[in-house]
């Protein structure tokens, strides 16, 4: 169920609700790496009926409520949708972690660590998806379904999270990569154009000043085209394509008030994303 918080009054409390920075998430993976330990990853199903809701919220049953229709209703559960939901659950899972001994980093609040005899275990929490890096990962995932009832899918070794892949080559060393967000990428701009990007070799072309441009200025709806592919770039180097970055940038300048020329640059860029979708960290 999703409820319609967009109906609620606006809290008078801030109910903003943190996730931990990709930043944060590399480093846990780099001392995971640094120190031997295992990484797992997981979704937790059930996470925002786990929590309880602070907020006064009722429907009056209709129908679909069978022998209920009629009568007042009220929420008691964060459920999807509502304002304060994403803080609610945000608290019950810290709680949950700090039951298990974990204690928050002072650097990343969603980054939580707790030491044992040689070494640290970390989980770093995005919402409901959770990364664990310990010398025994399956304890801890044991724990939170077993004494905690939470439902997790996917759990096993890192391979997908955040946008990111995660695998070994053949002598072993980790890297990530966004392949998958790239092929995403590219329906979206075959969506777009009805036509796939011709390949490049480079973002843009040597000594390239987009900012002399003076082809005619985009429509509305190119310049929402323009604004939404610099969207999906832009999240494509914080998944770990830094290579683009620096064009990214420049491109992003023009936004507001995009050229038809601009617009041929980012067609340009996609082409080199999907010559050199293989790039990994």
């Amino acid at each position: 169920m999703v409820a319609g918080g967009h109906l609620t009054p606006v809290p008078l409390e801030s109910v903003y609700s943190d996730v931990v920075s990709l930043r944060s998430l590399r480093i846990v993976i780099f001392l995971a790496e640094l120190n031997g330990l295992k990484l797992w990853g997981a979704d937790i199903g059930n996470a925002y009926l786990e929590a309880k809701t602070k907020e006064k919220v009722y429907v009056v049953g209709g129908p679909e409520f069978a022998e209920l229709e009629g009568h007042v209703l009220v929420i008691n559960k964060a459920l999807y949708g509502l304002r304060s939901s994403g803080l609610c659950w945000h608290e019950c899972f810290a709680d949950t972690l700090r039951d298990l001994g974990f204690s928050a980093s002072k650097a990343d609040t969603d980054v939580w660590m707790r030491q044992k005899p040689g070494s640290y275990k970390y989980i770093a929490v995005y919402v409901d998806d959770i990364a664990v890096a310990a010398h025994d990962p399956g304890e801890i995932i044991e724990q939170l379904k077993g004494k905690y009832k939470y439902k997790l899918k996917g759990v096993g070794p890192l391979e997908y999270h955040l946008g990111c892949t995660f695998e070994r080559n053949k002598d072993g060393t980790l890297l990530y990569h966004p392949k998958k967000y790239i092929t995403r990428m590219m329906e979206q701009y075959k969506h777009m154009f009805q036509d796939q990007p011709k390949l490049y070799v480079s973002p843009l072309d040597k000594g390239d000043h987009p900012e002399l441009d003076s082809t005619p200025e985009l429509s509305e709806n190119g310049i929402k085209q323009y604004q939404s592919l610099i969207g999906s770039l832009q999240w494509l180097i914080t998944l770990g394509r830094f290579d683009i970055a620096t064009t990214v940038m420049s491109m992003s300048h023009f936004r507001v008030a995009p050229r038809e020329g601009h617009l041929d640059r980012l067609k340009r860029m996609y082409g080199y994303v999907k010559k050199m979708k293989n790039g990994a960290i």
